[in-house]
């Protein structure tokens, strides 16, 4: 019986990979143009001065993006006091990545005096928009009581949130919650359902927690898990 969460996914209120960087976001589906439309050309990169110039003038997702180019050391010197600089202007305008990956930054301690309130702070603002990453960093920030008073209601709460909308690492959590009764009354249908969905985005340590439950559970509740599962449709964030 699994009766704790892993390390990166309970002890440190920071994602299972942690760093001062946010995701890529994902790719844009190509649509094709229509058949008497000319080609369109690419689209031209810009240049880190490029970015730098739009968010000199204000715009958020420029800042967000300068912000990314100096934490990793894209185009310009990799500067992590620079990239929260730029995160923050992105985050004060609420813009829920930036939010996200400064409280990230101050989870770490990275460009910033690491403070787990602070970092709660940030995750709550992104949290509050319907932001994946931050209400998954929010329940992990309730389940170990960093920055906050622990309370694993709350911790699920978030967890569910993020799992709706097919956050894997949340999806595992709320697993595990369900699996040990944590937070909520203890399911192993419900515990499986969720492992299923963690495992078919490549979560191995949720398709070893599903396998163990499953020596438990009778061949109905087994039934019953991956039907859920199969019926399961992610919510789109407001």
């Amino acid at each position: 019986m699994i009766k704790h969460l892993s390390a990166p996914l309970l002890l440190l209120c920071l994602m299972p990979v942690v760093s001062c960087k946010p995701k890529a976001p994902p790719a844009a589906p190509a649509t094709p143009p229509a058949a008497a439309s000319p080609a369109v050309a690419p689209a031209v990169a810009e240049t880190p001065a490029e970015i730098q110039a739009r968010a000199e003038k204000g715009d958020a997702r420029a800042q967000y993006q300068l912000g990314t180019a100096y934490a990793k050391g894209d185009g310009v010197a990799k500067d992590e006091v620079e990239a929260v600089k730029w995160y923050r202007k992105a985050a004060e305008q609420n813009l829920a990545q930036a939010q996200n990956i400064l409280g990230l930054c101050y989870d770490e301690g990275k460009g910033v005096t690491q403070d787990a309130t602070e970092a709660v702070n940030w995750y709550r603002k992104a949290a509050d928009q319907g932001y994946a990453d931050a209400q998954y960093n929010l329940g992990l920030c309730f389940a170990s009581g960093a920055g906050m008073v622990r309370n694993a209601d709350e911790a699920v709460k978030w967890y569910r949130k993020s799992a709706e909308q097919n956050f894997a690492a949340a999806q595992l959590n709320l697993g595990v919650c369900y699996d040990d009764g944590v937070g909520v009354a203890k399911d192993a249908v419900e515990a499986a359902k969720w492992y299923h969905l963690a495992a078919r985005q490549g979560m191995e340590e949720a398709a070893t927690y599903r396998s163990n439950l499953e020596k438990g559970m009778t061949p109905e509740q087994i039934a019953d898990a991956k039907k859920l599962s199969d019926e399961f449709k992610p919510k789109v964030a407001p």
